[in-house]
């Protein structure tokens, strides 16, 4: 088990390719060049907004409103409460997210395996590349090898210079963003005292998993039990995990089959969680 809590993580203004500001605190990360790396982190729109052109990614993102309410096209917007889920070549935006939204985002790579870029290498990408250009209002702008002025999506030109080749997208399994809201579901018991959940979905032939977690007091919820990652944040409540206390906005990493590991409610819990795609 690893744990990552926001009241001891630093805030990062990330995402300089962008138009805009947004702070997010980076709880937990995966590892470089498995097809399961991934980023939990939860994320604050600062003073002026945030904006970014329709595009798409090469990985899959699922986000959680903790806070407000978030756009994934011009007229459509995931409601506080609600999940939605990215998926990998799917495209969204434009977005225009207002001051003060949170929300708490897994990226990870998709099922087609490309994996997934960390935001130290797409950081450090960029700094190569405004060296040679420049981000403006989503999109890169430079001049070729042939004095010819290009646009490319930002995420598309950090992806391909850090990579060294082009980006290419798998086939779309989906057509669109898929919104989810958790208070449609009931809570089914699991089957140990005190434990319910909710599975708000299951995604691709590689069984990505999304869902909700709760815990009465004194339940204990044994975790890790899954083929693949399992990923757990922690909305609201607090638990003893390992021997120390945790409350809102901390997350958990249980790898593939490490549990069970006991996770035991002091009061009542509830937890955003996703079980990563399985290879």
């Amino acid at each position: 088990m690893r744990v990552g809590k926001a009241s001891d993580t630093d805030v990062e203004q990330v995402g300089t390719m962008r138009e805009g500001k947004l702070d997010q605190k980076h709880l937990l990360f995966g590892e470089d060049g498995s097809p399961n790396n991934y980023d939990l982190n939860v994320g604050l729109t600062g003073s002026g907004g945030w904006r970014t052109p329709r595009h798409r990614h090469n990985f899959d993102q699922i986000r959680y409103v903790i806070k407000g309410r978030l756009p994934y096209t011009e007229n459509d917007f995931l409601e506080e409460g609600w999940v939605g889920y990215f998926p990998e070549s799917v495209h969204y935006g434009p977005q225009e997210r207002a001051e003060g939204l949170r929300t708490m985002v897994l990226q990870c790579g998709g099922a087609s395996g490309a994996g997934y870029l960390s935001v130290a290498q797409r950081e450090a990408t960029n700094a190569e590349l405004a060296k040679t250009g420049e981000f403006k209002k989503g999109l890169y702008h430079y001049t070729d090898a042939n004095g010819v002025p290009q646009t490319v999506d930002g995420s598309q030109a950090i992806f391909e210079h850090a990579m060294g080749g082009k980006l290419e997208f798998a086939t779309p399994r989906y057509t669109d963003v898929i919104a989810m809201d958790p208070e449609a579901y009931d809570w089914i018991q699991q089957g140990d005292t005190g434990v319910w959940e909710k599975w708000l979905g299951s995604f691709t032939e590689r069984d990505l998993r999304i869902g909700l977690l709760r815990l009465d007091p004194g339940a204990v919820y044994q975790a890790g039990q899954f083929p693949s990652i399992e990923i757990l944040f922690q909305i609201k409540g607090r638990v003893s995990a390992g021997g120390e206390e945790y409350g809102p906005e901390t997350g958990y990493e249980f790898l593939a089959n490490e549990g069970p590991v006991p996770v035991e409610a002091v009061e009542p819990t509830e937890f955003f969680r996703a079980v990563l795609h399985t290879f």
